[in-house]
């Protein structure tokens, strides 16, 4: 297997559900450390744009959101499953309900108690991500002591998932859920343990944590920025796999620009290389990374003709 490379920071709670993954699955991999804020100079010419982290690159490959880079980690490692078939939509569900429904509150209330810890110009970014002002400490503030009762209420009811008689969040067997589940409640303690109280008050929850945190983040080495650039522009992408559009698709070899469906949404443009139900594949080629193909999930993003 091609050596795997993760871009990604200290405090990403995305990047620590991949980290866990690459533990779960005992992969060796290489870390590139990347800003948690805009520009990203280094990593901008692999992606085209794509703002979010993690972000996974095997040579000249590179694949954006961790639901498809999970699915790619599967793919190349097979065992341990993320994906037993007896849980497999029950897990879909809960992945998305804590990735959209648990990682903002938590977000909301974690970084407006811990603003002396955190990166200065984060709250900016992500206010600009959404295409909103930047706030003033204050209402940093006041948007953490707002989101706080709903934290708890969130983590009530992962509390009652795991006190069902389930070994894990979907089911007998752990899944994508759990790791999903993992890294929206991880988030809160990221920075500092200002507010591992709110964990602690929750015993299932606390086992669980101490359950996941056990798999590790397997054997990861240090890498610069400047040296994965270089792997990308040694390599060559690999063949794309079968396509299989639906009608309304634009064809393979068409110019098109995909964007994230919600938030970031920055356009990444190139050439429609690879299209099925699952994946969106798109060939570019920069000046600093040579020619790349970066791949994004289906679900989640939109494609249009550029």
């Amino acid at each position: 297997m091609s050596e795997l490379i993760l871009h990604n920071y200290d405090f990403s709670n995305f990047a620590e559900k991949v980290r866990l993954v690459l533990g779960y699955k005992g992969l060796a991999w290489r870390s590139v450390t990347i800003p948690p804020v805009m520009p990203k100079p280094m990593l901008t010419p692999l992606t085209g744009g794509y703002r979010r982290t993690p972000v996974l690159q095997v040579g000249a490959d590179v694949w954006c959101d961790t639901r498809l880079i999970l699915r790619e980690l599967e793919r190349r490692q097979p065992l341990p499953t993320l994906y037993p078939p007896a849980c497999a939509a029950l897990a879909d569900a809960v992945v998305y309900w804590a990735e959209h429904r648990v990682v903002r509150p938590v977000a909301l209330y974690m970084s407006g108690m811990n603003q002396d810890v955190l990166p200065p110009a984060l709250a900016a970014d992500r206010a600009r991500m959404r295409g909103l002002p930047e706030p003033a400490p204050e209402v940093v503030r006041r948007a953490a002591q707002r989101h706080a009762p709903l934290v708890r209420v969130l983590f009530a009811r992962i509390e009652q998932m795991l006190s069902e008689g389930r070994a894990w969040v979907a089911g007998p067997a752990i899944s994508e859920a759990d790791f999903a589940v993992y890294h929206a409640v991880w988030l809160l303690t990221a920075p500092s343990p200002l507010l591992a109280h709110e964990v602690a008050a929750f015993p299932a929850l606390t086992a669980f944590m101490a359950r996941m945190r056990a798999f590790g983040h397997g054997r990861p080495t240090g890498m610069e920025a400047a040296e994965a650039l270089q792997v990308a522009r040694d390599a060559v992408p690999a063949a794309p796999r079968a396509s299989a559009p639906f009608p309304e698709d634009p064809p393979l070899g068409a110019v098109v620009r995909v964007r994230a469906d919600d938030h970031a949404q920055d356009p990444i443009t190139g050439e429609l290389v690879q299209i099925d139900a699952d994946e969106i594949a798109l060939r570019r080629s920069d000046p600093q990374a040579g020619d790349v193909v970066v791949h994004f999930p289906r679900v989640g993003y939109e494609l249009r003709a550029a």
